[in-house]
């Protein structure tokens, strides 16, 4: 229906004026659309995930049918403890590492404690340490009623210096304890030569060096935490090798201290009810088993991808002043559990205060020395007795390092901290 205006012009009635007026309206949408298509510059939108420190939740993603499925066989069978995925776990390390015995745990303080204890080292006792590392390697002794005695630290690769070594022995030394630190070998070889010659046995801290490579003079070639009496790991979720809960291990290629060890981490118990040991409760139980018996298949490839990961910044940080890299030293493979840096001039706690506004994560492994911790006063040792772990904890700054940290990730890190102003 139409009518007039006043001026005589049709004017449309409703509902036909609503409907022209609609496609009128979608029209001028459509068009306006179109040219803002044509003339709007053309912008690309990179996203990139935060970065992390370590970042479990995407590995997990990448294997998550594998994880689910064991995590459900175990489920299904409701045997949480030693289910019959320990046993199995525990062949299968001991043939990635060519360990001739493991006895599974419930976290790496535990192998080290078990590891002590199944040698007998008790009050009275003593064992050689450092005093840069992570606190659980001194606990250990300590706990038992051993003294903890320290010789310092190599500059560069942060292990045990082993010309301070035989000056630290006593009569009261029982073992000696190398930390293979953020993923690298401590020299075995001298370190071993040294034991033998005094009777005293070796404990390998190989909580954070599972799959490194040791290599003899001879060239025989053996894997961290198979080269002394025994070895220790750990399983903690951030290891290169974890599970998703706490768990450990234990090597050994001694089939007594096996059984000893077995029977310690089962309260001192091979028969159950019966007890010829005094011991603890240390379990890895079946579900940590399952999940770890997945992750083991891919341990080569997470240690290529954290190698990858160095590589990149290797070339990318070679050249920053103030920087010092980590040393890469002839006898051990580096499977980075850390990729740890020096920042000289006291400008480590700016550099990372800098990252951390560029929403970039750093961590300090390890800002205090063991013998200076108010735990371990009692042993006497001023600043000064240690001066290398003392620097070091000053200096020392680690970037992220995982399986899943991407290209644009890195390219990222990297360029932020060539180009910090301090």
């Amino acid at each position: 229906m139409v009518s007039k205006t006043i001026d005589g012009s049709s004017n449309l009635s409703s509902p036909a004026k609503k409907t022209k007026s609609l496609t009128w309206f979608f029209v001028f949408i459509r068009k306006g659309i179109r040219n803002l298509c044509t003339f709007a510059p053309k912008i690309k939108i990179k996203m990139t995930a935060p970065i992390t420190m370590v970042d479990l939740q995407n590995q997990y993603l990448r294997i998550k049918p594998e994880i689910d499925a064991a995590i459900q066989r175990v489920l299904h069978s409701t045997a949480f403890i030693q289910g019959k995925e320990v046993a199995n776990f525990e062949e299968k390390l001991a043939q990635f590492t060519s360990s001739k015995y493991v006895i599974s745990c419930g976290n790496g303080t535990d192998a080290l404690l078990a590891a002590l204890m199944a040698l007998g080292i008790g009050s009275g006792d003593e064992v050689i340490t450092v005093p840069f590392t992570f606190i659980a390697t001194v606990e250990a002794i300590a706990l038992i009623g051993a003294k903890p005695v320290f010789v310092d630290v190599c500059e560069d690769s942060f292990n045990m210096n082993v010309q301070q070594l035989e000056k630290a022995i006593t009569t009261k030394t029982r073992a000696i304890l190398p930390v293979h630190l953020y993923g690298q070998c401590a020299d075995m070889e001298p370190i071993l030569k040294i034991a033998k010659q005094h009777d005293i046995r070796v404990i390998e801290d190989a909580c954070q060096a599972i799959g490194t490579k040791y290599t003899f003079s001879d060239g025989t070639v053996k894997q961290a935490g198979t080269i002394g009496d025994i070895g220790c790991t750990s399983f903690f979720p951030s290891k290169n090798l974890g599970c998703y809960g706490d768990g450990g291990a234990i090597m050994t290629q001694n089939s007594d201290l096996a059984d000893k060890l077995r029977a310690i981490c089962r309260h001192g118990s091979a028969q159950k009810y019966h007890h010829d040991y005094i011991g603890i409760n240390s379990r890895l139980d079946t579900l940590q088993a399952a999940i770890l018996d997945i992750k083991l298949k891919h341990l080569d490839e997470y240690i290529t991808n954290r190698q990858n990961a160095a590589e990149y910044y290797y070339k990318a940080l070679s050249a920053v002043k103030g920087l010092a890299l980590p040393i890469r030293v002839p006898y051990s493979t580096h499977t980075f559990h850390q990729f740890t840096l020096k920042v000289k001039d006291s400008k480590r706690d700016a550099l990372k205060q800098y990252l951390s506004e560029k929403g970039i994560p750093s961590m300090v492994y390890y800002p205090i020395p063991a013998h200076l911790q108010p735990a371990y006063r009692h042993l006497g040792h001023p600043k000064g007795d240690f001066p290398v772990s003392e620097q070091l904890c000053k200096e020392v700054l680690s970037l992220p390092m995982h399986t899943e940290l991407t290209e644009d990730q890195l390219q990222y890190i990297c360029e932020t901290i060539v180009n910090c102003p301090l």
